[in-house]
């Protein structure tokens, strides 16, 4: 049975038993604490911990996942993955261990025919909690289940919870028995090899205490309801019912093993070394495609990081398997074919997805180049001070600059007789990864504990948003929280964060930026307001200060924004919709966007290139915007379901998550996007937008930056006056500027060069000099000096060479010179054949003088280079070479 055909009977089999199917969420963690969704049950989350009302008593999904903390163990080992997908079915408040247990049972043993996966009854193991007789009875009772084939295990494996205080209870989970060649027998309690789980039911009944790890902690009560989260694992019941020995080789891994055997004529199972390549490369490519479909970019943050760091290690491998040029565009089309028919966004989104991909494909395989020389260098520099183990901050500098993987990092080391200090690596790696995390959770939360606005939601419900229509109105506070800790009342100085029942201020969201404002209470009270966040969905938290007087929850206020920066930031959030469909239009379906900010008067917009856009195409989209604006379109929001949205062709943010009602923003026939945000009542209201230009700020990924209204009007003035300013110079008018200016800078750049070239010349004249002035070192003529100050390494290096040519044929030669650039001492030195065959290698000679001098350096055993940074050390410098001389000649 192929993977998809698992995935269909699923949701069909649960939504024929009443169960809401909801599609797989994005990758995309809804949840400042983590990156990436990991979980099955992690969209459902806010319906486990009451923030959020279930849209139905009974759902079922099969949700995309992807856990990275053994990232280095995949492939070693057929058990390990970062992708997978989860199936799952819950219920809130419904039914309970009798009603899931049988659904369970009935699901796996149902005949194919009649719509179940037909697994042998048999070969079905059962495992419960130690006590848990209520399930044990519902096995042996309900389903007939034989008792020898149930097993009672601890906390560790038959008990689930969050991690956290908050909802837990027992478990039972089944297993598959693959038969005797996978181990001896005795069930899942003696060999989970041979017995692999297949499915796990939980039964959420209770709520436990703080406590460390799966078993340390505290039971405090029951749940006011008993909730169901099950999870199975798709590409395990693949493995069994497809008949193979892991999950590698299933249906849609095993499509991207087949490609890259094609690729680099390695056969799979051959070799122990190989097959693990093969794996990190299917396993890493299926995970690349799934995280950029979901609108994850490669970068050195974050989920980035994450990405960049697992199509590197695939793209590594291939190398490492013999693949000598690109590969990327290859294999993610096989996993696209192969995933194609469960995710059809995978093959609307081709061409953004290779287009992603391709890039950071190219830009690996120039960072191998470029990071080589730098790890030589630090080899060098570790060798030279004799040691024998690479910083820790050598291997990060490659990792986060040049994007190499540690693996790469401690093999190549390795082959320079260097280990790496792996610790110290992972030390710098973590800090980074906590600082990230912590930064964003500090700017959902402002560091306050979640439970306390979760309080406020259960207490006083949602915060009712009342800012589409109003920019001010009558509220209430129904929370405060002061310095991050909830508090009845505060006073003048205060830094607070207030709760109302009903706002007009705007939280941060979806690119555009919070409002700001005041509330002031009946009491004569003021509250600035600086920003607004929702740590927790639908609970508005306004952060500010206490400037007049005390507050206290209950009281009456008028909350008010400030409507300037409102109308500011509602322009460049409705040119940001413009620009967005004009380059979809100049370039295509691929810029999709990915991210934005709108600021008052200005917005920056991120969307997906494989290259820059050239500077006619922006022109071009610049003109098509500003003709818009003055074609004065109306702007209008209408709520929606998302079917009804899609149907008429509204674009979605990649990365944003999208409830069954979503509010669709049309402006004219121009532009249609799913969007909450504020908005213009008309085109005409921009005024002007001008584009200041784009960049680049990751593999595919293109930033344009945009003025609105008098803000892109001040800036025009600005370039007018600068324009008259260059005419009063040049002496010409402004469409003469750019030849006139192009002609000045061309003869200051022959002037440079001629500049360059006496230089060069003088340099050179002291050639003939410094050979009349060798030294006989044992044999060996020595030409050793210091040449004038500024000297440049190329000309220095052209000085070394020259005077070695000039020197007798056949006798051994040694040219050591040394000059001071920019207040460091500089050395180039150069050996002839003659010198070589007595062992005087160039590269050794300036390791010697660079050591000297206080740095390093290297290069081939005719010719090197060094540096350090001590001019005063050249005199030793220049003696250490002579000695190196005396003892190697």
């Amino acid at each position: 049975m192929e993977s998809a055909e698992i995935r269909r009977r699923w949701l069909s089999f649960f939504e024929e038993r009443g169960h809401t199917v909801v599609p797989s969420a994005s990758l995309i963690a809804d949840d400042p604490t983590l990156l990436l969704v990991p979980a099955g049950m992690v969209p459902f989350k806010p319906y486990f911990l009451g923030e959020v009302k279930p849209p139905a008593p009974r759902l079922t999904s099969v949700q995309k996942c992807v856990r990275t903390p053994d990232i280095e163990e995949v492939g070693k080992t057929t058990r390990h993955g970062t992708f997978f997908q989860m199936c799952g079915n819950f219920s809130f408040g419904d039914y309970f261990k009798e009603g899931v247990i049988p659904l369970a049972w009935e699901l796996l043993t149902k005949s194919v025919a009649d719509g179940g996966y037909g697994l042998d009854p048999e070969r079905l193991w059962v495992t419960v909690y130690l006590d848990d007789d209520e399930a044990a009875g519902i096995w042996t009772d309900k389903v007939g289940f034989p008792v020898e084939r149930i097993q009672r295990l601890g906390k560790k494996d038959n008990y689930w919870s969050m991690g956290m205080p908050g909802p837990c209870g027992p478990c039972s989970e089944l297993f598959y028995d693959r038969g005797p060649e996978f181990g001896e027998e005795g069930g899942p309690a003696v060999n989970d090899e041979r017995y692999v789980e297949l499915w796990n039911l939980v039964f959420m009944q209770y709520e436990r205490g703080a406590g460390e790890g799966k078993e340390n902690f505290e039971i405090l009560g029951d749940l006011p309801s008993k909730n169901i989260d099950t999870g199975l694992g798709l590409e395990r019941l693949a493995m069994v019912l497809q008949g193979v020995n892991n999950m590698f080789e299933i249906d849609t891994s095993m499509a991207v093993i087949d490609k890259a055997t094609e690729l680099t004529g390695v056969r799979y199972g051959a070799d122990p070394a190989s097959d693990v390549s093969l794996r990190i490369v299917t396993d890493h490519m299926r995970t690349s495609v799934m995280l950029i479909g979901d609108g994850v970019t490669p970068g050195n943050e974050g989920r980035g990081y994450v990405l960049r760091r697992i199509l590197r290690r695939a793209v590594r491998n291939m190398r490492l398997l013999g693949a000598t040029g690109p590969v990327v565009d290859d294999l993610l089309n096989v996993v696209i074919g192969s995933m194609g028919e469960q995710y059809p966004e995978l093959i609307t989104d081709r061409k953004r997805i290779e287009t992603v991909a391709i890039a950071e494909e190219a830009a690996f395989l120039k960072a191998i180049k470029g990071g080589t020389n730098i790890l030589d260098t630090a080899v060098t520099e570790t060798k030279a001070a004799g040691g024998s183990v690479l910083a820790g901050d050598k291997a990060f500098l490659l990792h986060d600059t040049w994007g190499f993987p540690i693996d790469l990092t401690l093999e190549m080391a390795a082959e320079q007789g260097l280990a790496v200090d792996e610790d110290g690596f992972r030390r710098l790696m973590k800090e980074q990864r906590d600082r990230a995390k912590a930064d964003a959770k500090a700017k959902k939360t402002g560091h306050a504990d979640l439970s306390a606005y979760r309080e406020v939601a259960d207490t006083s419900g949602s915060t009712e948003f009342t800012g589409y229509g109003s920019t001010e109105g009558e509220s209430r506070i129904v929370g405060l929280l002061v310095d991050g800790v909830p508090s009845p009342a505060a006073t003048e100085g205060d830094e607070v964060e207030v709760v109302l029942d009903r706002t007009p201020f705007y939280a941060e969201g979806g690119g555009q930026l919070a409002d700001q404002g005041r509330i002031k209470l009946d009491t004569g009270a003021v509250i600035q307001v600086r920003d607004v966040q929702q740590p927790v969905p639908g609970v508005s938290v306004h952060k500010g200060s206490v400037q007049v007087g005390e507050v206290t929850v209950g009281s009456a206020a008028f909350v008010a924004i400030d409507t300037h920066r409102r109308r500011a930031i509602a322009r460049a959030h409705s040119a940001t919709h413009l620009t967005h469909q004009a380059l979809r239009d100049a370039l295509g379906p691929t810029a999709a966007q990915a991210g934005s900010e709108n600021s008052p008067g200005r917005f920056r917009f991120d969307f997906g290139s494989p290259a820059a856009v050239p500077g006619t195409v922006l022109t071009d989209v610049e003109q098509k915007i500003n003709e818009v604006l003055a074609r004065e379109l109306d702007v209008q929001a209408e709520v929606m379901s998302i079917d009804d949205a899609k149907k008429q062709g509204a674009i979605a943010e990649f990365g944003e998550k999208y409830g069954e009602r979503v509010r669709v923003v049309t402006i004219g026939d121009f532009s249609k996007e799913l969007c909450g945000g504020t908005h213009v009542r008309n085109t005409a209201q921009l005024g002007l937008v001008k584009l200041l230009g784009e960049s680049s700020i990751g593999s595919g990924v293109r930033r344009i930056e945009a003025l609105v209204g008098v803000d892109a009007y001040n800036f025009l003035a600005r370039e007018h006056t600068v324009v008259a300013q260059l005419q009063e110079l040049v002496k010409g008018r402004s469409e003469e500027l750019p030849e006139k200016i192009a002609g000045m800078l061309g003869k200051l750049k022959d002037a440079e060069k001629e500049i360059e070239k006496f230089r060069a010349e003088k340099v050179l004249a002291a050639a003939a000099g410094l050979v009349e002035g060798a030294k006989d070192v044992r044999g060996t003529a020595l030409v050793t000096g210091q040449v004038p100050d500024g000297t440049s390494a190329d000309d220095l290096r052209k000085l070394v060479l020259d005077v070695r040519g000039r020197i007798t044929a056949g006798r051994p030669a040694v040219v050591a010179l040394f000059t001071t650039a920019n207040g460091r001492p500089l050395t180039v030195i150069a050996t002839n054949e003659a010198a070589r065959e007595r062992g005087l290698k160039a590269g050794d000679l300036v390791r010697a003088a660079a050591k000297t001098l206080g740095g390093g350096g290297g290069g081939k055993p005719d010719v090197a280079q060094g540096g350090g940074q001590n001019p005063a050390a050249i005199g030793d410098a220049v003696a250490a070479v002579e000695r190196l001389v005396a003892e190697t000649a």
